[in-house]
């Protein structure tokens, strides 16, 4: 198989892992969190990078400009999962294979985080399983491209 690029977006307050509701999100930073993607994609033969931004343009951007660069996309939107058409628009746009995934099970918390726009258009969603939700979603873009 050809080694695949793929690309990491966190989304809003993410970058205050391990500080911030720690009974919901853990201790785990953001950077930890990044680690442990990087060593789990070079065993299965991926390149990651990362990007994180608070700002809805930002991540947008980093959308359009994956397209031709990377190969699929792990998502993290944050709170601009409940209502970010344009996120979802960007996503549906580039035609890059996608993963959603969040930390926390988005199911067993308030009824307005069950509600994802961005799911539709992505290959699935994966939630609940802290950063081995990330994880998770590098071995679904591998099975994804072992089928192409």
């Amino acid at each position: 198989m050809i080694k695949k690029n793929i690309l990491v977006i966190n989304g809003p307050n993410l970058n205050l892992l391990g500080l911030r509701e720690k009974n919901i999100y853990g201790v785990e930073t953001l950077e930890n969190i990044m680690d442990r993607i990087r060593e789990e994609a070079g065993k299965i033969g991926f390149e990651v990078s990362f990007y994180q931004s608070n700002h809805e343009g930002g991540i947008i951007d980093s959308i359009h400009e994956a397209r031709g660069k990377f190969d699929g996309i792990i998502i993290n939107p944050g709170a601009y999962t409940h209502y970010s058409i344009a996120i979802r628009d960007a996503i549906k746009a580039v035609e890059i294979p996608t993963v959603e995934v969040h930390l926390s099970n988005v199911h067993a918390r308030e009824e307005f985080r069950t509600k994802s726009v961005i799911a539709p258009v992505c290959m699935g969603q994966i939630s609940g399983f802290g950063g081995g939700s990330y994880i998770a979603a590098l071995y679904a873009l591998r099975e994804k491209f072992k089928n192409e």
